[in-house]
């Protein structure tokens, strides 16, 4: 059984490959509370089930928010260790788009007036301005993730469909990341990192 988590957004959420799932959607303005939910989340979700019957670990490696994916990943590893565990990372934008038939993107929010996007086949994460990337798509396509809910008019001018602001298909499922770690090769743990695709908003001060 696999254990999957994903921080890359306000959203902490945690699942095991036998479907059950728990999350914490923060409402708006609400702090994301990772550090504070995820290992929670992990106990519930391991209630009357146990570490015994986990096999591997996997992980949303982002791209998505510093802090909440320095938190996920770093929660991740120290549980493999301690467990003993395989250790797969698995793009939190593939996770968002994976369960979608057609031409899909998946948008995550990057702050700063950018988003994170991915089209499964068609092009690989990258950071760049809404309208950049309703430059890219075709009339037709459905998009989903938070980035799409907040710059849903740059993208349904493109003719893109986007669900109604509170569809749970705006969500990083954490079954998908553990569908997609079930097929991922384990890596080792110290060599695992977040998948930040831009530099950091806080930068250490020249001396």
């Amino acid at each position: 059984m696999i254990l999957g988590l994903d921080t890359a957004t306000p959203s902490t959420a945690v699942a095991l490959s036998n479907g059950i799932e728990r999350r914490h959607d923060p409402a708006p303005g609400e702090r994301p509370g990772h550090a504070a939910q995820l290992l929670v989340l992990v106990e519930e979700v391991l209630e009357g089930v146990g570490w015994d019957a986990v096999t591997r670990i996997a992980v949303g490696v982002g791209p998505g928010g510093f802090t909440g994916l320095r938190i996920g990943i770093a929660t991740a590893r120290a549980l493999a260790q301690a467990r003993d565990l395989p250790l797969v990372g698995v793009s939190s934008l593939a996770a968002l788009a994976a369960p979608h038939e057609g031409p899909v993107v998946a948008v995550i929010d990057a702050r700063r007036g950018e988003v994170f996007a991915a089209s499964p086949g068609v092009f690989e994460p990258v950071a760049l301005a809404p309208e950049a990337l309703a430059a890219r798509i075709e009339p037709g396509w459905l998009a989903v993730g938070d980035g799409a809910v907040r710059f849903r008019m740059e993208l349904e001018r493109a003719g893109a469909h986007v669900p109604a602001d509170h569809s749970p298909l705006h969500r990083v499922s954490a079954l998908e990341v553990c569908r997609l770690g079930a097929a991922g090769e384990p890596a080792d743990r110290d060599a695992l990192l977040p998948d930040y695709r831009r530099e950091p908003d806080a930068k250490p001060r020249q001396p």
